[in-house]
């Protein structure tokens, strides 16, 4: 069995691994970490664990943590990650990291769209993105995993196959994205509140939210330059859910079949990744619970354009499923472990 240690176990995503890893045949969590709750019984936090945990929550020492467990997962906020590890700690044990520390490789990039300064940027380089779809044998070999987030992990895996293929002007990539209001965390915070999101939808981080420069890096190797783009988030009252609606110019003409083949090349065999049938465009409530990835497309012939759809759960595929997906490929294990949740429905 491998042994498990969460850091952040009882914010959204940490609950969420919970969740899921109770159920993974493999593995054992003998480290439900909190600072908020320390000492205080998980199922007290979240009653939906009521005698399935059983468990305590304990602090976020990573360095105790590392003595006991196999694989550290940070569910934490920006930053604390960076602060704990060290050469000792990643000598002893594996880590996936769901903050954004270790995603983007030019570390003042990273300070200015975080605003913080970064705690050990001699990890960055040698942290692998954990898009599995696209560095599946990379993440294989790896001790320190930068989980995506989840406006990037959407975005990117709707686009990838055009851009590596150079079917799209990356130069006039748009994406327009909204998400429920888990995406922001347990926290409590005014414009969270239900009278303040009820009935209502607002964008909100307009060319400054700080997926921006993630999605423009990772869509940058795919397409071999240097991109720039417009992300915009959206922020929609229901619990979880990601829709990508993206656009861009066309570099050439092309059929709908050419479109398709190309994402068939890509995702075919990618058990996570379903490329919908033609006429059918993704919708949140067919991913919600589920590590899936819906895309679809459509060619606009009038305007020269194609405009590209994606949805996927924020804390599986966005979070927490993309992570136990990692954990999966880091210890040889069969990545869909853990990981065959039928969507919820309705």
């Amino acid at each position: 069995m491998i042994k498990v240690g969460i850091i952040g176990s009882t914010g959204y995503a940490g609950a969420e691994l919970v969740r899921i890893l109770t159920a993974h045949k493999e593995t054992e969590i003998v480290w439900y970490g909190s600072r908020s709750y320390i000492d205080q019984k998980y199922a007290s936090v979240y009653q939906n664990m009521f005698q399935i945990v059983d468990a305590v929550c304990m602090d976020d020492n990573m360095e105790e943590l590392a003595e006991q467990v196999d694989v550290i997962f940070t569910a934490t906020p920006q930053g604390l990650c960076a602060s704990l590890v060290n050469d000792e700690i990643l000598s002893k044990v594996k880590i996936i990291d769901l903050s954004a520390d270790f995603r983007i490789k030019d570390v003042s990039v990273y300070e200015k769209w975080y605003g913080i300064g970064h705690k050990s940027p001699q990890y960055i380089e040698e942290a692998v993105y954990g898009l599995c779809e696209i560095n599946r044998e990379d993440v294989k070999k790896a001790r320190l995993v930068a989980n995506p987030g989840c406006y990037t992990t959407c975005s990117i895996l709707t686009a990838y196959p055009l851009a590596k293929e150079g079917l799209i002007d990356m130069s006039t990539l748009i994406i327009d994205a909204k998400s429920g209001t888990s995406g922001a965390g347990r926290g409590a915070k005014l414009p969270n509140l239900f009278c303040e999101v009820n009935e209502n939808m607002k964008a909100y981080g307009i060319a400054t939210h700080r997926h921006t420069p993630e999605i423009e890096e990772q869509l940058g190797y795919a397409s071999g330059e240097k991109v720039v783009l417009n992300f915009t988030p959206h922020l929609v009252p229901m619990n979880r859910g990601i829709l990508a609606t993206e656009y861009a110019k066309l570099t050439r003409d092309v059929t709908y079949e050419d479109v398709k083949a190309v994402y068939d090349k890509y995702y075919a065999d990618e058990t996570f990744v379903r490329v919908l049938e033609k006429g059918v465009f993704p919708e949140t409530k067919w991913v919600e619970g589920s590590n899936y990835v819906d895309i679809n497309f459509q060619i606009d012939p009038r305007t020269g354009r194609i405009i590209m759809v994606g949805a996927i759960d924020n804390l599986v595929k966005g979070a927490a499923g993309q992570a136990v997906q990692n954990m999966n490929l880091m210890f040889g294990l069969d990545e869909t472990e853990g990981l065959k949740l039928v969507p919820m429905f309705p």
